[in-house]
């Protein structure tokens, strides 16, 4: 694990999404901070920061938290006076410089058909009835995004967390002078029918559409401010009955999964029964460069895959090099599929940032193309979508299950084994159809407890770990690795090596100048998976992961220090 740097660069790039910077805490004079105090309860947290004399910004009742602007004074009282309280700086937060390739065409994308959902569109399966929230960088007020296959307004909310307050649902309403947040929302659910053959442009057309805006024109946010977005998408979902939230950002890891307030929010919506969908981000091809909060163990985390600017040809295809890689440093399996992210063309505002700054990249007719995890969230969150409208009771887990069975593994060609480890595609590629008529449940989240993790009663390790050697391997299942194979129905082996001592990968697997990444490669169905069960279980955390020595946080006092380290948002990543 790399120590700390003192330029730390994004996670993002080209429309990988928005991404969290490690940058200095906004200090709104010399003497003042702004800080994340979380409490027992927010009344508790409320009375903490008055009691020293400070001011509230915001209140955070998802996590038991206020935001205030304290002095350095005040602050030291707080910490030194009050115990039960956890105090953290407030993040700043921005938009990662999009990268792409441009020139004019018509507005038609081939996404939905790489991943069959145009098939499942064939037969009414549209996102109806489904309501998607996207937090990110607003609302793009075009007539594929306001209205849904059939002409119907399906915009029901639309709030600017910057603000703290609710924007109208009609009439000229953008708030993304971005465009990062139009071009997630379109790739989601766009209702241009692009062609004859009634093609649509979105995954999911006819889903409703919540809209949450918490990053501001230039890309930037802070922590206070996306945690006050997800505070008012959970407090709403019942209102707007929101089944399925994308958030297309990433941030390097400060601490474990369950210390990050950002995280904890995460995972109270998706304890209130929302399908959360997160981007990778993209620091790949190094290992451990999943990013937060996709280094949640319960969400489900989307790395990104390209056709090579050859949607009809599928054996030239390839995972971008960009795209994260796990382990987290918790020791969970990520990404858990990947899905397209190479060169997607969406809607974006001609006016907006990203479109003044790199015409380059713009089509006709408000299109942009962009490359990153970001839009590879997006796709599977609409997907998430269809599958929520074929049946409404699955839960989230029940949701993660589904796709993560119904991907298709890439596998090369030459040998018929896994083409990348677990650790880059995870299950595979998603497939919509598959993912729809899939019937598998209780396959996804085993041995975690939201609740206890939440409640800080057991927080959880995942199954790979790294013998003395600096290799990984997963402890418990079968697993695939390129060149390793073992089949746990009792088929024959093939090019593989034995199953020994119940670990599959035999010492481990080492990262030596990355693993390659195959130029061509299709992505198959039928590579077995272990009994419906794609990943080993969490189990309650131990002091046993072998590689935290090196994590300059583990003694838990980044949240604490002077963030004083400045912050770049100039980390591309090539058009792929």
């Amino acid at each position: 694990m790399r120590g700390r740097r003192k330029y730390l660069y994004s996670l993002g790039c080209a429309a990988c999404g928005l991404v969290l910077l490690t940058a200095a805490p906004p200090q709104f004079s010399e003497s003042k901070w702004s800080l994340i105090i979380e409490a027992g309860d927010l009344a508790a947290a409320k009375a903490a920061v008055r009691s020293v004399g400070g001011a509230i910004t915001h209140e955070l009742g998802i996590i038991n938290a206020v935001a205030a602007r304290l002095s350095s004074a005040q602050r030291a009282r707080l910490e030194g006076g009050l115990r039960g309280l956890r105090v953290h700086e407030d993040r700043t937060v921005g938009l990662a410089a999009p990268n792409g390739n441009g020139g004019n065409g018509t507005p038609r994308t081939v996404f939905p058909t790489w991943v069959g959902a145009n098939l499942l569109h064939d037969q009414g399966v549209t996102g109806s009835g489904v309501t998607l929230a996207i937090l990110d960088s607003g609302y793009f007020s075009h007539a594929a995004l306001q209205r849904d296959a059939a002409n119907q307004s399906r915009l029901l909310a639309h709030y600017d967390a910057i603000l703290d307050q609710d924007l109208p649902v009609v009439g000229q309403i953008s708030s993304d002078g971005s465009g990062h947040g139009a071009h997630v929302t379109g790739t989601a659910v766009s209702s241009v029918q692009a062609d004859s053959n009634d093609s649509f442009n979105g995954i999911a057309p006819d889903a409703g559409l919540v809209i949450v805006k918490a990053f501001d024109d230039a890309g930037y946010s802070t922590y206070a401010d996306v945690i006050r977005g997800l505070d008012w998408i959970v407090a709403h979902r019942a209102a707007h009955d929101i089944r399925v939230l994308n958030l297309s950002f990433s941030a390097e890891p400060r601490s474990w999964y369950w210390d990050d307030p950002l995280n904890r929010a995460v995972m109270r919506a998706w304890q209130a029964g929302i399908v959360v969908v997160v981007s990778a981000g993209n620091g790949g091809p190094d290992p451990m460069t999943i990013g937060v909060p996709a280094n949640l163990p319960y969400v489900i985390t989307v790395g990104a895959a390209s056709d090579a600017v050859t949607p009809k040809k599928d054996e030239d295809d390839f995972l971008a090099s960009f795209s994260a890689v796990g382990p987290t440093v918790e020791g969970f399996i990520k990404p858990e599929l990947v899905a397209p992210g190479g060169h997607i063309l969406s809607l974006m505002d001609r006016n907006s940032t990203y479109a003044i700054a790199h015409p380059e990249y713009s089509r006709s007719n408000n299109y942009f193309t962009m490359s990153g995890t970001s839009p590879a969230a997006a796709v599977v969150s609409g997907v998430a979508a269809l599958m929520l409208q074929a049946d409404p009771w699955l839960g989230p887990d029940d949701v993660k299950c589904r796709l993560m069975i119904a991907a298709h593994p890439a596998v090369d060609p030459d040998t018929g084994l896994l083409a990348y480890s677990v650790l880059q595609q995870g299950s595979g590629l998603v497939n919509a159809w598959d993912a729809v008529y899939e019937t598998e449940l209780g396959c996804a989240n085993g041995g975690l407890d939201i609740d206890l993790d939440l409640d800080g009663v057991e927080h959880y390790s995942g199954p790979v770990r790294m013998n003395e050697n600096g290799e990984f391997y997963i402890l418990g299942k079968g697993y695939e690795w390129s060149g390793f194979y073992y089949d746990p129905a009792g088929l024959p082996y093939v090019g593989g090596i034995p199953w020994v001592d119940a670990v599959p990968w035999v010492d481990g697997i080492p990262w030596v100048d990355g693993i390659p990444w195959v130029d061509g490669i299709p992505w198959v169905d039928g590579i077995p998976w272990v009994d419906g069960d794609p990943y080993p279980d969490g189990t309650p955390w131990t002091d046993g992961i072998p590689w935290v020595d090196g994590i300059p946080w583990v003694d838990g006092v980044v949240w604490t220090d002077q963030l004083t380290e400045s912050a770049a948002i100039n980390h591309w990543v090539d058009q792929e």
